[in-house]
């Protein structure tokens, strides 16, 4: 009898777990491969990517009982990342390679027929659940080596096929290159403010919602601007930090979205579903491992619902336990899955089902309401700018572009903005938007009683919640931080209702 063991890692929606595989050679037994470990389908069908993979690169097949554990057993495995560990040893066990080398390596790929290496979905959380368990060496596809070079202190090795690998094992090949991260970012900067004609409120609104990740809510007549105006937001909010980098470009790793030759993602993500989009694309699900749906791959960025009404209602008010807590847990028979989600909500409506232009829609009152209240109250209340948007008007779209402001000018205060919140805030919370009302209503941060009085006179009339008004509040101050005030004013507080309330005739507030 011999055995082996080798290292790769399962991923449970974003966090990694290293698994130990084992295989045992026996003899005296039927020729046969069996699994332990819980292991689904496609691990199980590596059996033959296996043979033929050794066959075809010029190793034998060990023609006896075969076992292969996947430790621990009772953590359910997915997928094909598990090919190359589990024939690496395979083949240590058969007494072709070295046992030692292989124990306290990660080895992660999927294997051709020919023996080819082939990328996997998930590299960069794998490769980070490695080297945080100790783990000091990687070998992936040469397909996944810019994405596994982005995890610093270790050494990551990009391999091509099967018999290259074995041929270095036995010292009789060169080693795998060192893999080497994609240089900087993509370079994109995306549509530009200034391309924007009028909608000096919508503008101010969206200024505002950048400086504090405040969530908003654009209703107007078709052609005003809604679209260009949410599709603009991602370019006035800073670039990603490396903790905020990593956590998007993981999740995008484990989408499946990240090309080849990508690097970090350091410009804020912008998700926009078609309203047609179910639950599942919106939240994550899918059988087997449930993947990150629309609002994880807007995680740090912006998910953008055009045409709000027209989306399912379920689909809408599955977003109001991430917008509170900037996570999703789906819940699968074999455990809960955690995908972060802390996005921006952008909601675009238009006032009525028919869409006509201003003046001509015919749709009685009764149902221009029951089309817009199609949105919730609970989302529209944690929702914090609601702004009618309407049409252009005529002189606004013959100005001269170059006296616009550009999405690089309004950066810059959003920048200025963001730097004063996370200075008043030492660490506790990043924006605005994530701190808790108990903190803005009470403590050294609550405001004065006659600052909030025009606030306070609308949630006795029961015109606005209490969630409500700690939205006012958080308004207010980024409205202060955007004028450079140490402490909201009456004029802050007033902006931030109107922005709240008088934006729309909303019945939820």
């Amino acid at each position: 009898m011999a055995l082996a063991q080798t290292l790769s890692v399962a991923l449970i929606g974003v966090r990694g777990q290293l698994v130990e595989i084992e295989a045992d050679v026996s003899g005296g037994a039927l020729p046969g491969l069996s699994f332990t470990g819980l292991a689904d389908t496609t691990v199980v069908e590596a059996r033959d990517r296996i043979r033929a993979a050794m066959t075809n690169s010029g190793i034998g097949w060990p023609n006896t009982r075969i076992t292969l554990a996947l430790l621990p057993a009772d953590v359910r495995k997915y997928g094909s990342r598990f090919d190359l560990a589990m024939a690496m040893a395979l083949i240590a066990a058969a007494g072709q390679l070295p046992a030692e080398p292989l124990a306290g390596v990660v080895w992660l790929a999927e294997l051709g027929l020919d023996g080819r290496l082939r990328p996997i979905r998930g590299v960069l959380p794998a490769v980070a659940a490695a080297r945080d368990a100790g783990v000091r060496r990687v070998v992936v596809a040469a397909g996944n080596a810019a994405e596994a070079a982005l995890v610093p202190d270790l050494d990551v090795r990009a391999a091509h096929d099967l018999g290259g690998l074995v041929a270095w094992l036995r010292g009789d090949g060169a080693a795998p290159p060192v893999a080497q991260p994609a240089g900087g970012c993509d370079g994109t900067t995306g549509p530009d403010l200034a391309d924007v004609a009028g909608q000096p409120l919508a503008k101010r609104a969206l200024e505002i919602a950048a400086a504090g990740a405040h969530h908003l809510y654009f209703i107007g007549v078709p052609g005003s601007g809604k679209t260009m105006l949410a599709e603009r937001l991602p370019g006035l909010l800073p670039p990603l930090d490396d903790t905020a980098a990593l956590e998007v470009t993981a999740i995008h790793s484990v989408a499946g979205q990240l090309l080849p030759s990508s690097g970090l993602i350091r410009r804020a993500p912008f998700q926009a579903p078609h309203h047609t989009a179910s639950l599942a694309s919106l939240v994550g699900g899918g059988s087997g491992l449930a993947r990150p749906g629309a609002i994880s791959l807007a995680h740090r960025g912006v998910l953008f619902t055009d045409e709000a009404p027209e989306f399912s209602a379920h689909a809408l008010d599955a977003l109001r336990q991430p917008l509170e807590s900037g996570q999703v847990v789906l819940h699968r028979s074999a455990g809960p899955v955690t995908y972060p989600a802390a996005f921006q909500l952008v909601l675009a409506a238009n006032p009525c089902p028919c869409a006509a232009k201003e003046g001509d829609c015919v749709c009685p009152p009764a149902v221009r309401r029951r089309y817009l209240q199609r949105l919730s109250g609970p989302l529209l209340d944690r929702v914090d700018l609601h702004i009618r948007v309407d049409a252009v008007e005529h002189a606004a779209l013959f100005d001269t572009a170059e006296l616009r402001e550009t999405s690089t000018d309004v950066a810059v205060r959003v920048a200025v903005a963001r730097a004063a919140a996370q200075e008043r805030w030492a660490g506790r919370w990043r924006v605005n938007a994530e701190v808790p009302g108990s903190a803005l209503r009470k403590g050294r941060y609550a405001l004065p009683r006659q600052v909030l009085r025009p606030a306070e006179t609308y949630l006795q009339r029961g015109q606005l919640s209490v969630r409500g008004l700690d939205r006012i509040i958080r308004l207010a101050w980024t409205i202060a931080d955007l004028s450079g005030l140490a402490v909201p004013d009456a004029g802050a507080v007033n902006e931030a209702l109107f922005l709240r309330t008088g934006g729309t005739s909303a019945w939820a507030a």
